[in-house]
């Protein structure tokens, strides 16, 4: 079979997803075909619940397969195919946030770090989510995680666990996420070591005399070599948005994304909805940097020998599908003696990423005791000795 064929993704152009950047839309609103007042996403169900009657209105299952969206076909495709939406944007002057808020509401706090954001309007261009991982833990139990969280840290300040409040202050948000799909064909050029060894001689004293010894020294010969080495890479996950840091997202994973589903209003009933800020292109190029390691160690044992060195690496992309996907996060923050702290809880796996203060006086004195008890054991063996 011939190679197939190959699409340089940086040969493509980068047809303005980023102008979707940073917006969270309001809450969605579903009437009670009870009572009909406001009904809210219960996680862990396939279900709204009513706030009011407590009735719960079911979610019409999908069946649906998840679908690999063609990612050359939506580069070119993304002006004419995607429709324009406008809606109401709150940019958020202290973490960069972007939120939509309520209806008819002209101010109101940000879910990232609490701040109060002032709306501001604007049309902009999005690709649609088209999956998403539901809630599956509800605030109680988000509450409870946290909880357990504060008990487990070390060296925290006394009175931080009463500080540290965040009933009223936890909000529920889905967060905007690419997956890649992609073949990689690299050549490359590098080195095979092959190591050896040799008897060296060397003197030494002993005894007050010198001694003429031998000993085995490892050496290496380096061989040019070159190759052709292919990867694949299967669903590789690219956070979207730049209201959280990107290393305590990373923290948040593993997600289930077998249990991914076909992406409906319905779940984001009471829930926030932040679209991406960081554009499928600019998310590809993430991606690309991701795929680097596995690339590599694929180059290495393709070189052999005993060590390798690897000189250039030459990628071509091909056969790239994507998809846009939300996935579920609750999110606070608190202030502790004037300094904002982020926590963020994996609504899925229940995992706590969070930011906290320290007890430098709990950490001295621990130092100190520390150093006693060292001082303590080397005095003893000092008399013993």
């Amino acid at each position: 079979m011939g190679e197939p064929e190959v699409h340089e993704a940086s040969e493509m152009p980068e047809a303005t997803p980023d102008r979707g950047a940073g917006r969270s839309h309001g809450e969605r609103r579903f009437p009670c075909s009870n009572c009909g007042a406001q009904l809210r996403f219960a996680p862990g169900a396939l279900a709204m619940r009513c706030a009011h009657c407590g009735a719960l209105n079911e979610i019409e299952a999908s069946d649906a397969e998840i679908q690999e969206l063609d990612y050359a076909a939506q580069l070119r495709d993304l002006e004419s195919s995607e429709e324009l939406v406008d809606e109401i944007i709150s940019a958020c002057e202290s973490c960069g946030a972007r939120i939509e808020l309520p209806p008819n509401v002209t101010s109101g706090p940000c879910p990232f770090c609490t701040r109060t954001v002032v709306a501001t309007g604007r049309s902009i261009k999005l690709i649609k989510p088209r999956s998403v991982l539901p809630f599956a833990i509800d605030s109680g139990g988000a509450r409870e995680r946290f909880a357990a969280w504060l008990k487990k840290l070390w060296f925290a300040p006394r009175n931080l666990k009463k500080a540290a409040v965040i009933d009223g202050k936890l909000s529920g948000v889905y967060l905007p996420y690419w997956t890649y799909d992609s073949g990689a064909i690299t050549d490359y050029t590098g080195q095979r070591g092959v190591h050896y060894w040799v008897t060296e001689t060397y003197t030494t004293m002993v005894n007050g005399k010198m001694q003429v010894r031998t000993r085995q020294v490892r050496k290496t010969r380096w061989y040019p070599a070159a190759g052709r080495v292919s990867d694949w890479f299967d669903d590789l996950l690219i956070p979207a948005s730049t209201s959280v840091q990107t290393d305590r997202l990373h923290k948040l994973e593993p997600w289930d994304l077998e249990s991914l589903t076909e992406y409906a209003d319905e779940y984001l009933a009471g829930f926030r909805s932040e679209s991406y800020s960081v554009g499928l292109g600019s998310g590809f190029e993430q991606a690309k940097a991701a795929m680097v390691p596995q690339i590599r160690a694929t180059i290495c044992a393709d070189i052999g020998g005993d060590v390798q060195r690897v000189g250039t690496m030459d990628t071509r992309h091909h056969s790239i599908t994507f998809k846009h996907i939300l996935l579920p996060v609750w999110v606070c923050a608190y202030r502790f003696k004037g300094t904002l702290y982020q926590i963020l809880i994996n609504a899925r796996t229940g995992e706590v990423i969070g930011e906290r203060p320290w007890s430098w006086a709990k950490i001295s004195l621990s130092v100190l005791v520390a150093l006693l008890v060292i001082t303590a054991v080397v005095a003893a063996i000092a008399l013993r000795g």
